[in-house]
């Protein structure tokens, strides 16, 4: 069964740097989209950065110069580098992917499956 799980959050200070980590697992075959998603109370869900395998990344503008994504496919996990962070990042960091796992040696697909999120606090 396909997981997503989300780590890597705290309490950080304005100006301070995190990484988040988004593992994938459940006999992965491939993870074809990811996406880093923040909710903060009171607000609509944001993109902060997703991309598709061959394609680019695209990162929200509030973020565009701060945060930069990586990804390690050897370990299905995808990483958020979060720098220079300001109180108004607060939010629970959401993990989201598609893609394609093993079962039974059948491969089927996994479409928008979302971890439970990890929580960053920027705050002085």
């Amino acid at each position: 069964q396909v997981q997503v799980v989300e780590s890597g959050g705290g309490l950080v200070q304005p100006g301070g740097s995190l990484r988040l980590s988004c593992v994938v697992s459940g006999s992965i075959v491939t993870i074809d989209n990811w996406g880093w998603y923040r909710h903060a109370p009171g607000k609509r869900r944001e993109l902060v950065a997703s991309f598709t395998n061959g394609g680019p990344t695209h990162y929200g503008d509030s973020v565009k110069g701060r945060f930069t994504v990586s990804r390690d496919n050897a370990k299905n996990t995808m990483y958020l580098q979060m720098n220079s962070l300001k109180p108004e990042d607060t939010a629970v960091y959401l993990c989201q992917a598609d893609g394609e796992y093993d079962e039974h040696g059948v491969t089927r697909l996994f479409r928008d499956f979302w971890g439970q999120g990890t929580q960053v606090t920027v705050s002085s």
